[in-house]
């Protein structure tokens, strides 16, 4: 990993050590690309929001020659679309909120929702705030921030805050609740979630215990696909790198799933492949693999 001040360049996978065997990867014909699903925070991203440079470059490698390099991450739209313009990925495919919302970021600064998966929260709220009633929650208004029934640390949810009563919160839709440090266990929670069409996602951001509310079916394995088919990538030329709890569908949808070296057993479980840790930028050897695919 280049820390700011020293000189960057495009190393080869061959510079990082290796916690697996490369990726196999299948020939590609005529005008085919492979697609390459991105998390952020924890994979290309350090906890302090720290991108690096070998990161960058190999994502620009990565397009220059055609390929598609998709983030799909648990942030809000509002807060990967810094993201998206720190990696040049102007006019590509982005998944936000853990598959509930696609955009693309416009050469302005602007941007364009292409898919969301809305939903009325009120009865889910209804249950979630019986059930937990310490609990903090947010519900994301897509692009601008959430409504939150207490303030939260900037660093955990990210865009506008706007303090509501959520009981009362009527006549809007969203895209997902999500609740912060939860703590404790509501076995009852899921089942009455599950008889409205909603799923729980369960993950960890910085040790604190999260879970992601939203409709039945959508992750980023179900946006991912749908971008697949639409810009016509073959199955078996996709490949998605992760760490956490909601990267479990991705990597599993991948013909190549590839965890991170500090991800959790569960995660590695579902995995190809295991990469090195953020620390030594482990997600730079995997997208070498890919372009060097590319080009045979």
């Amino acid at each position: 990993m280049t820390f700011p001040g020293s000189a960057p360049r495009l190393r080869s996978a061959s510079d990082y050590e290796r916690f697996g065997e490369p990726l196999e990867l299948p020939r590609l014909r005529g005008e085919e690309r492979f697609l390459v699903a991105l998390d952020v925070d924890g994979t290309i991203m350090s906890e302090d929001g720290y991108l690096s440079a070998e990161v960058s470059m190999a994502v620009a490698a990565l397009r220059a020659e055609g390929h598609h390099v998709v983030l799909a991450t648990g942030r809000p739209l509002i807060a990967l679309l810094p993201v998206a313009a720190e990696l040049g990925l102007v006019g590509t495919p982005l998944v936000a909120a853990n598959g509930s919302a696609t955009a693309m970021l416009r050469p302005d600064g602007s941007f364009q929702v292409t898919h969301a998966a809305m939903f009325r929260p009120e009865r889910a709220l209804a249950v979630l705030l019986s059930r937990m009633p310490s609990t903090l929650f947010a519900v994301e208004e897509v692009g601008v921030g959430y409504w939150v029934n207490a303030g939260f640390p900037t660093s955990t949810v990210m865009g506008e805050q706007k303090i509501t009563d959520l009981a009362a919160l009527e006549g809007v839709e969203t895209t997902r609740i999500c609740a912060v440090d939860v703590t404790e266990n509501h076995p009852q929670v899921e089942p009455e979630l599950a008889l409205l069409g909603l799923n729980v996602a369960h993950f960890t951001i910085a040790g604190s215990r999260w879970f992601d509310v939203a409709p039945h079916g959508v992750t980023k394995a179900s946006a991912l696909e749908a971008l697949r088919v639409r810009l016509g990538v073959r199955a078996d030329a996709t490949v998605a790198v992760g760490d956490g709890g909601n990267d479990l569908e991705m990597l599993a949808w991948a013909a190549q799933g590839v965890a991170m070296g500090h991800a959790s057993a569960e995660v590695v479980a579902v995995a190809d492949r295991v990469t090195g840790p953020i620390t030594d930028d482990g997600a730079v050897p995997v997208l070498h693999d890919v372009l060097v695919a590319g080009r045979d």
